[in-house]
């Protein structure tokens, strides 16, 4: 009788479960020391790094507006236009500021000729007063006379030398002189009152600072920068953007006509997360990409400033996390980034192009916020201050043609004057 044979107790494993686990091993290890890689790498580099693709291009959008209501008469620079700082952008119908002009002028010489009245009129009224007190001492004259004509006619009227309707006669002609006496004092002191009077017009202060004539000269530098305020200059270097103005079209003061925009004065604006800003300090360096140019291109920067709040807080409609179901969003702070001019220069950005930025924050000794005030003007522009030179020179040649002397005013905007 046959039996079968025995089966062993312990299955021999397949020729195939060796390699499996070998590879799996392997990809464990691998794994492993992946994970191990990127923790030392976290550790001794990345840690020191904060990155965002949250990032734009910001500058300044100067609006071109007018100053006075007018009417275009001609347009001198278009979109993507490249202007310099004064040059003329948009002109306005000069007609009517003209019409202003000539009539200040006209009011300021007119004004100036008047308070020369009131200075003539002082010494008229000085030789007044002394015809006046002349008179005076004519009638104490005449007083005096007639009282010893009177202390006469009485001695002798005892005797009958001496008349009664002659002694009335005396006495009426002292009345008289007392009469004229009492008229001459107080056409005395009326006369002093009007010297007084013009005196108070003209006291303390010389023809060009005196008030009426700084009022008069006010008003003609007022039409004449409106005058000037016709043609709208540009007041920075850069190009333009936003043009809505037409020609012909009827603009009024404050109407935005279109935008400079000066490329060279460019800055980063990168909105980090909450818990990335806990080792942001200002003066850290920045290494920055642009979309435009790509990773080849890098521009080295640094950390200017940090919002004082989150973009929501400052968003035209706010959140309202005190209402309803709320769920937990994590907000983002504006970082300012200034960029390297030369690298600029080289590699033109736009504003609002998307950016790159990863900060080096290994460097802690910085603040995380400002803690003096900027020590002068963040921007500024001298292309205006020219009318207003000019406009003093137009004062100053109204007055002294008017004046019948050469004048100076010192400081026009003060009103401080100084003769010559």
């Amino acid at each position: 009788m046959n039996h079968p044979e025995p089966k062993p107790a312990h299955p021999t494993a397949s020729p195939s479960t060796h390699p499996r686990r070998q590879g799996l091993m392997a990809i464990a290890a691998v794994v492993v020391l992946a994970g191990a890689g990127w923790a030392a790498y976290e550790w001794t580099v990345a840690r020191h790094y904060e990155s965002t693709d949250n990032a734009y291009v910001q500058g300044n959008l100067i609006q071109i507006t007018p100053q006075i209501n007018g009417t275009v008469t001609a347009l001198l620079a278009d979109d993507t236009d490249f202007v310099k700082a004064g040059q003329p952008l948009v002109k306005l119908d000069p007609t009517d500021a003209r019409v202003a002009l000539d009539q200040a002028e006209a009011n300021l010489a007119q004004t100036v000729r008047q308070v020369r009245t009131l200075y003539a009129n002082n010494s008229a009224l000085e030789a007044q007063v002394r015809l006046r007190e002349t008179e005076v001492s004519k009638a104490q004259i005449e007083i005096d006379r007639a009282t010893d004509d009177l202390n006469r006619r009485q001695a002798l009227t005892g005797n009958g030398a001496v008349s009664r309707e002659e002694l009335a006669h005396s006495q009426t002609q002292l009345a008289q002189a007392r009469s004229a006496l009492a008229s001459a004092q107080a056409g005395v002191a009326a006369a002093r009152e009007q010297l007084s009077s013009n005196q108070a017009m003209t006291e303390g202060a010389s023809l060009e600072a005196h008030p009426s004539v700084l009022a008069a000269a006010a008003k003609l530098r007022e039409a004449f920068l409106a005058s000037r305020r016709a043609a709208l200059p540009a007041p920075v270097d850069g190009y333009v953007a936003k043009r809505t103005v037409q020609l012909g079209q009827r603009v009024s003061a404050g109407a935005p006509l279109m935008s400079v925009v000066p490329l060279n004065q460019l800055w980063v604006d990168a909105n980090f997360k909450e818990g990335q800003l806990r080792h942001i300090r200002l003066g850290q360096p920045v290494k920055l990409t642009a979309d435009l140019w790509g990773e080849k291109v890098e521009y080295s920067g640094k950390v200017a400033g940090l919002g004082v709040g989150t973009g929501a807080a400052f968003a035209l409609l706010p959140a309202q996390n005190a209402t309803g179901n709320w769920i937990k969003v994590v907000q983002r702070v504006p970082v300012r980034v200034l960029l390297n001019p030369e690298e600029l220069a080289a590699h033109p950005l736009r504003i609002g192009l998307s950016m790159e930025a990863t900060v080096d924050v290994r460097q802690q000794d910085g603040p995380s916020l400002a803690e003096a005030p900027r020590d002068g003007a963040a921007v500024q522009t001298q292309v205006y201050t020219v009318s207003d030179d000019e406009a003093s020179a137009l004062v100053n040649r109204v007055i002294s043609a008017h004046a019948g002397r050469p004048v100076r005013l010192a400081a026009a905007r003060t009103g401080v004057a100084s003769t010559h």
